[in-house]
């Protein structure tokens, strides 16, 4: 992967061909369609949990359990997951991981009772850390070298679009028709993701080789890995402190209506489809730098909108802001994590990633819920996700000073490469 601050990591070919840096290849869309679709089956429930209480006769706090059944499963299944294709073609490995999505949201649509609801949301979430893990390996040896973290972007766009747009039109729907009616919606996104991804993701250029576990776990057992699975836990974490209880904190600090919170988070769905381009962007540029700048920029953001809470207009400019700071890390962290990831591990490593961001979701829920049940209370939320965010750029900057011998070596030899050519030039 390239990256001019950082030493290069070898992306194994994934596809097919790769298309020149003048344009992105419109199989990158077909993997934005199915994560819009795992991006909306996650969070759609958040929507949905007072009429699946009802239905199925649980109390909400049971309820709740189906969005943390739904992050486990994604946090455990990504890398058994991984493991377990590591020797399917990766085409094959996204097409299967759809089906299985698909018929877990149909199984979802019939649920007769809450343990059989919450068992099919855990199959489906096994689908989703994979998914996303194999996808942005697929993404990256789709483009060139300097468009990989665009091309990650790209792929996560999806998943913006499905905070944004698929995970209201999902809780309207079951307003209006039942929440089954959302999960038998998502099931036709499902389908249709899997004929678009099966229709036009190239074909691999050849089978993966068998690659040992042992091999496997040794490539993610790597400190540079390792880091950047922590920065990506804690970047996270800082955010959903805050987001998890945004509803309240809008109501009960800013003093909007409960009506106007949708339209607020519209804004913030906005912010991270700004935020997810811009991350890719810089991290095609300059990797470490993008990696710091953007946890900096969420630091300062969520520890700012502490005073900027009290004020409407200032409200809902830094849940725009967050949405865009909090996004903009997602492409940096990603290609981190592939990049300083031996090949072999590759899709390991980018499971495991994906299974860290939803720790990082869970972890920030039940901090946040600390902070306002036994600490300083809901005004307080902001600024610990601030101090957590801050811990993680903490790491950032230690990767990048571990990094930086690595760099100096790759810049010494392209120096000398461009010595040498020249002295050959001016010779001939």
């Amino acid at each position: 992967m390239h990256a001019p601050s950082s030493s290069p990591a070898a992306t194994p070919a994934a596809t097919e061909t790769v298309p020149s840096a003048k344009g992105l290849p419109i199989a990158l869309y077909a993997l934005t369609v199915g994560a819009f679709g795992i991006g909306t089956t996650e969070f759609v429930i958040m929507g949905l949990l007072l009429q699946v209480a009802a239905d199925l006769q649980v109390g909400l706090a049971a309820a709740g359990l189906l969005i943390s059944g739904y992050a486990l499963g994604v946090f455990v299944g990504a890398p058994v997951l991984t493991i377990a294709t590591g020797r399917m073609p990766r085409k094959a490995v996204l097409v299967a991981l759809m089906v299985i999505f698909t018929l877990g949201n149909i199984v979802c649509a019939i649920a007769p009772n809450y343990t059989v609801l919450m068992i099919a949301r855990v199959i489906t979430s096994l689908a989703h850390g994979t998914f996303f893990g194999v996808g942005a390996v697929v993404a990256t040896g789709l483009v060139p070298a300097d468009k990989k973290a665009s091309a990650i972007s790209i792929m996560f766009t999806g998943l913006t679009v499905a905070t944004l747009l698929g995970v209201p039109a999902g809780a309207w729907l079951g307003l209006q028709y039942g929440w089954r009616s959302t999960f038998w919606a998502v099931s036709i996104i499902g389908l249709i993701a899997t004929v678009v991804i099966a229709t036009l993701v190239p074909k691999d250029k050849s089978k993966p080789e068998p690659v040992a576990l042992r091999r496997e776990i040794k490539a993610v057992v790597h400190p540079q890995v390792l880091l950047g699975l922590l920065m990506t836990v804690l970047g996270f974490a800082g955010v959903f402190t805050v987001y998890t209880f945004i509803q309240p904190i809008l109501t009960s600090i800013s003093g909007f209506s409960a009506a106007a919170v949708s339209p607020i988070l519209l804004v913030f769905g906005g912010g991270m489809i700004l935020g997810n381009l811009i991350g890719g962007r810089l991290a095609d540029k300059r990797l470490a730098p993008a990696l710091i700048g953007t946890l900096i920029a969420l630091a300062i953001v969520l520890g700012v909108m502490t005073f900027a809470l009290h004020h409407q207009l200032a409200a809902i400019a830094f849940v725009g802001l967050l949405g865009v700071a909090a996004f903009a890390t997602v492409p940096p962290l990603q290609l981190w994590v592939l990049q300083k990831t031996d090949p072999a591990g590759q899709n390991l490593a980018s499971s495991l990633n994906i299974g860290a961001f939803n720790l990082g979701n869970a972890l920030g829920a039940w901090l946040g819920g600390a902070v306002i049940e036994h600490g300083p209370g809901l005004g307080a939320v902001t600024w610990v996700a601030a101090l957590v965010t801050l811990s993680g750029l903490v790491l950032a900057v230690l990767a990048a000073k571990l990094d930086a011998p690595k760099r100096a070596a790759a810049i010494a030899a392209d120096a000398r490469v461009e010595g040498e050519a020249a002295a050959v030039c001016a010779a001939g």
